[in-house]
């Protein structure tokens, strides 16, 4: 059985557990009223479904009427171990199997799909996306993508790149990330005044705003 539960944005939400292998890993679908996409976030090391950015990122997502699915990418257990918060082909695996029991349940024969990644989760989200047709789009926010460096050239799905202006290294990091991408529609995106969190005022507003965009853009 699934828990309901209200979001930021207000849409009800369904507490599900997400099967993947051998491990079942909570998280939280939202499922606007005729929404045609579900994005699937990925959130980055130490952090969780409980997000508060992403679940910020997912409420302006809502508004815009996609659904979204935030889900921890790994076990309690697992996440005390340093080492496997950074093992991208894990997190990969793990943000295919959610995508794998999104189609299984059938909630809509047209269900479009998409990902958001953050940090290390965005190198999970790339490396995810490749060889699957039905990754519309990937949003990466403040990302490392030159984690999943041997997947970047098989990328298909259009890709947006978001850094903050004073997140100097991992700016460069995207830089180099965009070049070895060889999908047409890419690009890399700076947030004047933001850190790599988007802790400033407004930067994290103009980071969703810019995600919206794009997955309106090439995922609705």
């Amino acid at each position: 059985m699934t828990k309901r539960g209200t979001m930021q944005s207000g849409y009800e939400g369904s507490n599900v557990q997400v099967r993947v292998g051998a491990v079942s890993l909570p998280g939280t679908l939202v499922l606007p009223e005729g929404a045609k996409t579900v994005v699937l976030f990925a959130h980055g090391s130490g952090s969780s479904r409980l997000s508060p950015r992403n679940i910020y990122v997912a409420s302006v997502l809502h508004e815009a009427g996609f659904g979204t699915l935030l889900f921890d990418l790994l076990t309690r257990k697992e996440d005390e171990v340093y080492d496997t918060r950074f093992d991208i082909d894990l997190l990969s695996q793990r943000l295919g199997g959610a995508t794998d029991w999104l189609l299984e349940r059938r909630i809509s024969r047209d269900l479009k799909m998409a990902y958001f990644g953050a940090s290390t989760g965005a190198a999970a989200a790339l490396e995810a996306s490749v060889d699957r047709p039905e990754i519309a789009a990937v949003v990466s926010r403040g990302g490392r993508p030159d984690l999943a460096w041997d997947y970047l050239e098989r990328v298909s799905a259009p890709t947006l790149l978001i850094v903050g202006e004073w997140d100097e290294e991992v700016i460069e990091l995207n830089r180099r990330a965009l070049a070895k991408l060889r999908v047409e529609d890419k690009r890399l995106v700076i947030v004047p005044g933001a850190t790599h969190l988007f802790e400033e005022p407004g930067t994290l507003e103009e980071a969703a705003r810019a995600a919206t965009d794009w997955f309106l853009k090439y995922a609705k």
